[in-house]
């Protein structure tokens, strides 16, 4: 069994956050004095034993490249990094990331993993609590190769992430990026007991066997995992 690496996405201009974000990412946002969004989903790696953590950073960068260097080292005691992996020009192609899937196909090779590893690829600016060890040991135990996380969300809420539908035991069967169409939503109403978040939303985490990512980033040249990459995926692998 191979070990798990992380990517965490450093975010583009964060428009709706302005004035926070005229100088900085998203991800470099402070919160709660001292601490910037980017160290949630490094702290929930940390607190689920994955020490090998990448950050892809490209717009506003100097302020979360500068934290990360000054907020995460390690001793000989504790094994790991948290690495800043920037945008870069490069000889075979333009160096700016254009989306989600391209920024990890860019750095893919950085990232040093194996065929038994898995990658987790985050998001930098989400709030959110999670026991990713959980995560892995559910994509593990089902023999995933991709397994996303979901949440809950109303039917007005729908239309703005990827909606998915499961069988009983979570393998999906549906995914549909950002749907419009009333249609399609109806299509994906996951009955509520307890109220009104009738569909399944994805948190834009993925896990993929390490292997499995480089085929997916190598046979599809598309720039964003939700609208390219994982509606392909679901044709030709075992998704979670």
């Amino acid at each position: 069994m191979g070990k798990t690496v992380a990517v965490i996405l450093g975010g583009g201009r964060g428009e709706r956050l302005r004035p926070l974000t005229s100088a900085r990412s998203k991800p470099a946002v402070p919160i709660a004095g001292m601490f910037r969004l980017v160290d949630i989903p490094i702290s929930n790696c940390l607190n689920s034993n994955i020490y090998d953590i990448h950050v892809l950073t490209q717009y506003q960068s100097a302020s979360l490249n500068r934290h990360i260097s000054q907020t995460y080292r390690f001793d000989n005691f504790r094994p790991g990094q948290v690495q800043v992996l920037a945008a870069e020009q490069l000889d075979a192609a333009s160096g700016w990331y254009q989306g989600t899937a391209d920024a990890v196909r860019k750095q893919l090779k950085r990232l040093d993993a194996n065929d038994d590893d898995d990658v987790l690829v985050l998001s930098g600016d989400q709030m959110y609590m999670m026991d990713i060890a959980d995560f892995v040991a559910h994509h593990r135990q089902t023999d995933a190769d991709v397994t996303i996380a979901a949440t809950r969300c109303r039917r007005d809420e729908a239309r703005r992430f990827g909606i998915m539908r499961v069988s009983a035991d979570t393998l999906i069967t549906q995914f549909a990026e950002k749907p419009q169409d009333d249609e399609t939503l109806d299509a994906f109403v996951v009955p509520d007991p307890d109220g009104d978040r009738t569909h399944l939303a994805s948190m834009g985490i993925y896990l993929f066997k390490a292997k499995v990512l480089a085929a997916l980033l190598n046979d599809d040249q598309r720039d964003d995992f939700g609208k390219h990459i994982l509606p392909r995926a679901l044709d030709t692998h075992r998704m979670m």
